[in-house]
């Protein structure tokens, strides 16, 4: 008789726990809408790692208020930090967030983050 064996090595070292898993959420929580997680991209991937809301709003077929409302829910998650110049708001991406994230979502990576 053949002896079964696991197909495959666990994707994490330990399950999260209630705080983890509470922190997480929101993070998943503030990209679950399509229109912020695009915003998410395109300022990470906006040159020098910021964006202007001016360089954010055409890229979308909202509102102003629309975009602001979509931004706030990043900012409150903390994925983002705005800083005002001027009369315009910059957003940069904070990468330890995403980093985060990413490690949910990557086997082994949840290892190096702890």
């Amino acid at each position: 008789m053949a002896t079964i064996s696991a197909c495959c090595t666990p994707l994490t070292r330990e399950p999260l726990d209630e705080d983890q898993a509470a922190e997480l959420s929101k993070l998943f929580k503030a990209l679950s809408d399509p229109v912020r997680l695009r915003l998410l991209s395109l300022i990470a991937s906006h040159a020098g790692g910021e964006a202007c809301v001016c360089d954010l709003t055409d890229a979308f077929d909202l509102t102003g208020p629309t975009i602001s409302h979509h931004l706030k829910v990043l900012r409150e998650s903390g994925l983002i930090t705005g800083e005002r110049r001027g009369t315009w708001v910059y957003y940069r991406v904070r990468p330890e967030l995403l980093a985060r994230l990413s490690a949910t979502l990557v086997p082994g990576e949840m290892e190096t983050l702890a």
